[in-house]
């Protein structure tokens, strides 16, 4: 398997769907705010959410990726209105998110609100319009799949862990556990079990793919620490030392370079050792898109 080119491939997959499902302005009075969600939505990224419930969707035996490209569309809105909320001033206050000026910047701080909550209301609307399409059996998977995004998106999930990241204010690796486990990994895990949920996978596999998706997430996110101090602006997209700037605690401030790597080397292992419960051949892309999420740069 060429990896570099199927991945280019999903990527590609990716943004098709994304350009399918962007809604277009009708009148000149909200033409802004469009504009605004598509600059963000269709600036590029590596797709690394719709890539894994894609992936999930697979091993568990799905083969019409028309009926999951609403929820990937949907999944890929939310992360993006999470982004350009994260950059705004009252947040991490960035000026660049992928080598471009970050939504605020190009638009103004009150339209990237309204742009963020616009497509974090499209990703909804998307999604229950998939469900109110199909039989009774598919919409009742379907429906599960929209409950998992919507919880991981919640204050169960990204919004509880984006508070706790806000406030900290305890220092502790607990503390630190938390956030990312509720900021990052819950949208990462909800990519893979909506995945497997619209598949009709079984409770079982959606549990491994939520313990796969926790691994990944966590790892993700220990990840981005360390590039916030070993990368530069330009290989990384965005301002680095912004943890430093803001007077965050990392894992990096707290274990150390080394140790952070351990780290993330150990769970990358633990997400590989629990994709081995799968004996299908349709596992292999994802093993190799886990790796390469371990080496990224950016």
């Amino acid at each position: 398997m060429d990896f570099s080119n199927e991945l280019k491939s999903r990527q590609k997959l990716v943004e098709n769907v994304l350009t399918k499902y962007m809604p277009k302005s009708t009148s000149l009075y909200d033409q802004v705010v469009y504009n605004a969600m598509k600059y963000s939505l269709m600036s590029g990224g590596k797709r690394i959410r719709p890539i894994l419930m894609l992936e999930a969707y697979k091993i568990c035996g799905g083969n019409n990726v028309m009926d999951i490209e609403p929820f990937m569309a949907a999944m890929e809105m939310i992360h993006t209105y999470s982004l350009i909320h994260d950059d705004l001033p009252a947040m991490d206050d960035d000026d660049y998110r992928r080598g471009k000026l970050t939504c605020h910047k190009k638009y103004g701080e009150d339209v990237a609100v309204l742009a963020g909550d616009a497509l974090l209301n499209t990703a909804f609307e998307i999604m229950l319009g998939a469900c109110l399409k199909d039989n009774k059996v598919n919409t009742k998977h379907k429906l599960l799949a929209s409950k998992e995004i919507a919880t991981a998106a919640g204050v169960k999930g990204m919004i509880g862990g984006q508070v706790a990241d806000v406030v900290q204010i305890e220092t502790n690796i607990d503390v630190i556990n938390y956030i990312h486990i509720h900021k990052t990994s819950a949208i990462i895990e909800a990519s893979l079990t909506a995945g497997a949920t619209l598949a009709h996978g079984s409770l079982q596999k959606v549990d491994i793919f939520r313990k796969i998706g926790n691994c990944i997430g966590l790892a993700f996110q220990i990840q981005d620490d360390m590039l916030d101090i070993t990368s530069t602006t330009e290989e990384l997209g965005k301002q680095v030392g912004s943890d430093n700037k803001n007077g965050k605690k990392t894992y990096v401030s707290i274990k150390g370079l080394e140790e952070s790597r351990q780290i993330v080397n150990e769970l990358i292992e633990k997400a590989l050792d629990s994709l081995e419960n799968f004996d299908n051949g349709n596992k292999e892309f994802l093993e190799e898109f886990i790796l390469y999420l371990r080496s990224r740069k950016k």
